[in-house]
């Protein structure tokens, strides 16, 4: 990609696209198009058609997605696999049409079986069930991979695609109910540090509210009080977090450095699996993270660990080396990156 290409950030405003902007910017590249979803709807296939032909990018970052936690994923099926199918169409499609010279696509890691071997290697796609909680949103993004490769296989098209592990960092969703552990776990242990220091001017402008008992009210419903915060599940499952600054200095290396031909091996007959592993290829327990939080945050507190509420899957490891061995590794480590997360949190 030259400096002056132009190029497109789908979802510049989430955790990822906004990451990716930040990324493109320090680098020096100048001729960057976005919109928020008011000013274009990716799933109005008439608006989006309307837009590549007026815009005519070269290379697209699709990071649009409706994403969320468990809660959500579970909650709102209908919601998450019919608008990032439509999001999905309409953005790949139309770089096709348009000729956009490279598309890269970011699915998630969710796209694995729930009781795939660890560490998650790319070949593990389609061999067994989808976690249930949220096969939904799962089925969307591997509609995503395989419209990425048939495109490129049948049109000749550059199009990528990227499996994040959980992402966090600047611009993260905090929101209590919808949003994923471990921004969850930042914004409820630090909540329960201020009750318990007794700061509820701070607690009241935090939550928006008018009153402490309101907010101590709306807090209850999340477990969170000034000595205790409770964390659904046993604690043991394990997950892997990558910091979203890294995951955007990932797609931007593939974008500059790497095309489709090197996502696959010649010789395979059938070309499949062509997607990429992004994340550390390390994991912490549920319980570990909680901790790590509580430490950074300085909570005093009790964490209380509800095994009347699901687990999830109770691993999930990427196996990075094709990432690796196509020349990328990530540079921030967990404890450090919640740190740089808490500070974000308490600036903004």
């Amino acid at each position: 990609m030259n400096t002056d290409a132009k190029i497109y950030i789908a979802g510049h405003r989430g955790l990822v696209g906004s990451a990716i902007l930040k990324n493109l910017k320090e680098k020096g590249y100048t001729n960057l198009v976005t919109r928020t979803h008011k000013e274009l709807d990716l799933t109005n296939q008439v608006a989006v058609k309307d837009f590549f032909k007026q815009e005519k990018p070269e290379y697209v970052f699709l990071a649009a997605a409706k994403v969320g936690g468990i809660v959500a994923n579970n909650t709102y099926r209908a919601d998450f696999i019919y608008e990032n199918i439509m999001i999905q169409n309409n953005a790949i499609h139309q770089s096709y049409v348009h000729g956009v010279k490279k598309l890269l696509f970011l699915g998630s890691t969710c796209i694995y079986p729930k009781n795939a071997p660890q560490p998650m290697k790319e070949e593990y796609l389609l061999t067994d069930t989808l976690e249930y909680t949220n096969e939904p949103y799962a089925i969307a993004k591997i509609a995503g991979i395989k419209m990425c490769e048939s495109y490129n296989l049948q049109f000749g098209t550059n199009f990528i695609s990227v499996m994040p592990t959980n992402l966090y960092g600047p611009n993260d969703n905090f929101d209590l109910e919808k949003s994923h552990v471990l921004p969850a776990l930042i914004r409820k242990i630090h909540l329960a540090k201020l009750l318990s220091e007794g700061k509820d001017s701070e607690v009241i402008k935090d939550l928006g509210v008018s009153t402490i008992e309101e907010a101590k009210t709306y807090l209850n419903n999340f477990g969170v009080n000034s000595n205790s915060v409770e964390i659904w599940g046993s604690g043991k499952p394990k997950r892997e977090f990558l910091w979203s600054e890294d995951m955007a200095d990932a797609c931007v290396f593939l974008m500059e450095n790497r095309d489709f031909k090197d996502t696959y091996n010649k010789e395979d007959k059938e070309i499949r699996n062509t997607h990429i592993n992004i994340g550390t290829g390390k994991d912490v327990s549920i319980k570990e993270l909680a901790e790590t939080i509580k430490n950074t945050i300085g909570f005093n507190g009790n964490l209380i660990f509800n095994t009347d509420k699901p687990d999830g899957t109770m691993r999930k490891l990427t196996d990075v080396s094709k990432l690796t061995g196509l020349g990328w590794k990530h540079k921030v480590e967990l404890e450090m990156g919640i740190k740089k997360m808490y500070k974000w949190y308490l600036n903004h």
